[in-house]
């Protein structure tokens, strides 16, 4: 019953998301960066994991492109090819070759000199369809982001990058169903708002 709830919910929030126009998705990959500019949680903050926008997703191209111009580095997760379920955070510039993975979401391929360890990243931003007023996230259903962010709780709270999810507004819910092995989320961030959860 709960995949089936889960699973309806993930339609319902998709579609919310293609129902938006080109401009509503434009001004909010614009506000996304507004909100990033005014938050002093992300001063300083030196590396920075992000993802390609799919599937009607806030757009973060913007986001990426003036981390770029301040000279942060991004970093793009790639399916981890040993660890089955795992994500992997390869730096990202202009000139990084790219591949399609098996969900035909563009990735860097893989070079494990420009893989960036967790512990060193400063923050990582996440995908999700859905979150709730308790920080809870509903993601697509493979759990990379869940089993990744899983093992964060072992590092020195120093090493331990911020996780922050990305979302248009309409993608928040009063409360959704969470499963045991659901990572809950300390900070969301929209085009209009910086959620803390703490």
């Amino acid at each position: 019953m709960a995949f089936k709830t889960r699973h309806s919910l993930r339609k319902a929030f998709r579609n919310k998301r293609f129902s938006l126009s080109s401009e509503k998705q434009t001004a909010a990959a614009q506000g996304l960066v507004q909100q990033y500019q005014q938050n002093t949680l992300f001063q300083g903050e030196q590396n920075l994991a992000l993802y390609l926008s799919f599937d009607g997703e806030v757009d973060t191209q913007p986001l990426i492109d003036y981390l770029w111009s301040m000279k942060r580095g991004v970093f793009l997760p790639i399916l981890h090819p040993f660890c089955q379920g795992h994500l992997l955070f390869q730096e990202f510039t202009h000139d990084t070759k790219m591949r399609e993975n098996h969900f035909g979401i563009l990735e860097p391929t893989l070079n494990v000199q420009r893989v960036c360890p967790v512990e060193k990243l400063n923050v990582i931003f996440t995908p999700l369809v859905a979150f709730d007023l308790s920080g809870n996230r509903l993601g697509m259903g493979g759990g990379f982001y869940d089993r990744t962010l899983t093992g964060l709780a072992s590092l020195n709270e120093k090493c331990r990058p911020i996780v922050v999810g990305l979302a248009h507004e309409l993608q928040k819910s009063a409360a959704l169903p969470v499963e045991p092995w659901d990572i809950r989320l300390p900070y969301i961030l929209t085009a209009s708002k910086l959620y803390s959860f703490l």
